[in-house]
């Protein structure tokens, strides 16, 4: 994905920020950032003080980020959010927009999982945002909602959820892509993104091979363009 897809897609989702910035306030700093793509999370939440770090596997995402971080507390490194060494210890590390579910399997996400609990302080806290089951199979009875635009120097980037279904242990999301030139040409493709189906139950159990424990659930309400989510919050030991 583009930095200018990406931007359309996810730069406007804020249904999750109340609830990242109660955790962020209660944790302290430093916070780490998984998936930060080009800042959404890590940025809103630099503004309101805290030291953020970010990681993505994507340079053109890291690049945008620290582009756009300027004065704020915050920068970004470029790794893989299933094997990573970070500086420092962390008091919070988030994985916003269902990250984990991009995971190939139970075994890459308790991968990630280890890795956290090594860059947790004692007492820090995880949090993860999923979409369980039950939420997908009722968005496929949901309105279509409305595009995702932004308008850059002329040209206009549309992206158009067309579907999210279960198919074959995944959630399959397509979305229809448009382009539009100053000069009124169109260009569009359709994209789709796969996430694997995870339950929070599943996901309190991996952790707890990872060493982290449970310490509750809370909801993410769903928005016109996106459906509702589950944020599971895991501890490491004091």
């Amino acid at each position: 994905m583009t930095v200018i897809w990406h931007d359309v897609e996810c730069g406007g989702y804020a249904a999750d920020l109340g609830l990242w910035e109660e955790l962020a306030d209660d944790a302290g700093s430093p916070i780490l950032d998984l998936g930060c793509g080009t800042g959404r999370v890590s940025l809103h939440l630099a503004r309101r003080g805290h030291r953020m770090v970010g990681l993505d596997a994507d340079p053109t995402f890291v690049t945008a980020f620290d582009e756009r971080a300027e004065e704020l507390p915050a920068d970004a490194k470029v790794g893989d959010a299933r094997d990573f060494e970070v500086e420092g210890a962390f008091g919070l590390v988030l994985a916003p927009m269902q990250l984990v579910q991009l995971f190939a399997d139970a075994g890459e996400r308790v991968d990630c999982l280890r890795c956290i609990a090594a860059h947790l302080r004692p007492g820090g806290k995880a949090a993860f945002a999923i979409v369980e089951e039950t939420v997908a199979a009722a968005s496929e009875q949901a309105p279509p909602p409305l595009p995702d635009a932004r308008e850059i120097g002329g040209w206009v980037y549309s992206s158009l959820p067309l579907d999210a279904g279960l198919d074959a242990g995944t959630i399959a999301v397509r979305r229809l892509r448009q382009t539009v030139s100053p000069e009124g040409g169109l260009r569009d493709e359709v994209s789709e993104l796969r996430l694997r189906m995870l339950s929070a139950g599943a996901l309190e159990g991996e952790a707890e091979e990872a060493g982290l424990r449970p310490i509750g659930r809370r909801a993410i309400p769903a928005t016109d363009a996106h459906v509702g989510s589950t944020a599971v919050l895991l501890g490491k030991e004091s």
